[in-house]
């Protein structure tokens, strides 16, 4: 049996580009409002005007270069934590998934906050916290089940990563209120 503390630390290496996707959204967000500002059929915005298309594909996109780098970084280290594939094509695709998994939870997360009647940049708690990471985990088991298989269907990357989330995603949205990036420290 493999280690479980080498099985949760490949895990969440392996998953950070998909942590940080949220927040590299929001460095290239502001422009074209996913929602289009329509309201769904309760009268409430469908998303509001946080989440947009150029937060959404410039924060897939630079979580993906993030991935690469991460990639890299692992290759000059000889491989130890088996990344996202044989080459680059298949790091791409699990990257495109892993990361556009976590931006898709995080707009299910404002749909069901809009539906709750929370405003954009109101406090939801673990409904700010967990749609993208397990959105992301989704889009991966479905998409590209042989990654998923080989990192994530074990006893300890999964529970860890969804334990250590709350907690860094705060850390996370702290300094980005901190920085002037957020608007509210959550």
């Amino acid at each position: 049996m493999p280690d479980p503390v080498f099985l949760a630390l490949q895990g969440i290496i392996l998953i950070l580009p998909a942590m940080a996707a949220n927040s590299l959204a929001v460095i290239t967000g502001g422009r074209g409002r996913m929602d289009f500002g329509k309201s769904f059929i309760d009268g409430r915005r469908i998303f509001g005007d946080g989440k947009t298309w150029s937060g959404f594909f410039g924060g897939i996109l630079l979580a993906m270069v993030f991935g690469l780098i991460i990639m890299g970084i692992d290759s000059l280290l000889g491989n130890p934590f088996l990344p996202y594939g044989s080459g680059i094509p298949d790091a791409i695709y699990v990257l495109l998934v892993m990361t556009s998994g976590s931006l898709v939870g995080d707009a299910a997360g404002s749909f069901m906050k809009r539906r709750l009647g929370i405003k954009s940049g109101g406090n939801a708690g673990l409904l700010d916290q967990l749609p993208f990471i397990l959105m992301s985990f989704l889009f991966i088991g479905l998409f590209a089940w042989n990654f998923f298989y080989q990192v994530y269907w074990n006893y300890f990357a999964v529970p860890v990563i969804l334990i250590i989330t709350p907690p860094v995603h705060r850390i996370v949205n702290v300094i980005g209120f901190k920085i002037n990036r957020k608007s509210v420290p959550w």
